[in-house]
């Protein structure tokens, strides 16, 4: 069910601490306006996080990217697409979670203005619809390369509906991701 916290629609998921975010659009014949981040409606909605990176990732259609996540330093992150339309998916990677392995997606879009929020000890990958898109996501800690990990995007014991149609553009690091039994995972 979901609830409105000062004009921002926050909708639970089936993986307990992932939310969607629906920000209030005001829009007239000129285009839109909306609030991207407000720290007092995240708060209120219990998200209380701190983000000091912002990332763009810019990506041409039947890309995917992931499964990434950091290990000591994790981040929470919030995504959103400014152009175009991926599919957005989060892994819960907490062992103590009664979610622990199952993964949650959903269209983000342009259109849609849909963000979601991700907390520390989730893995996140996308595909992309569109001829390109243009994702944003703010996140809680720095990026680590040496605490990246990669867990493969067609590891059979995750399942994850990708709906292809065709098989996707991966970089080679997302080649060789790990397999999930064989991922180092969260208490």
């Amino acid at each position: 069910m979901s609830k409105d916290f000062g004009g921002l629609k926050v909708i639970p998921t089936s993986l307990p601490g992932v939310l969607i975010l629906e920000p209030q659009v005001f829009a007239d014949d000129r285009g839109f306006f909306l609030e991207s981040y407000n720290q007092r409606n995240l708060e209120a909605a219990g998200i209380d996080a701190q983000f000091v990176q912002d990332n763009h990732s810019h990506s041409r259609r039947n890309v995917l990217r992931g499964l990434h996540y950091q290990v000591n330093c994790t981040q929470a992150k919030l995504v959103r697409v400014v152009v175009g339309e991926i599919f957005d998916v989060a892994v819960d990677l907490r062992r103590s979670s009664a979610s622990f392995g199952k993964w949650f997606g959903l269209v983000l879009s342009a259109e849609n203005k849909r963000m979601l929020w991700m907390p520390s000890g989730f893995a996140h990958g996308f595909h992309v619809h569109s001829e390109v898109a243009d994702v944003l996501y703010k996140s809680t800690d720095f990026y680590a390369p040496e605490l990246e990990r990669t867990i493969a995007w067609d590891d059979p014991d995750l399942a994850i509906s990708w709906n292809l149609s065709e098989q996707p553009i991966v970089s080679e690091k997302d080649r060789d991701g790990v397999q999930f039994k064989g991922a180092e995972v969260f208490a």
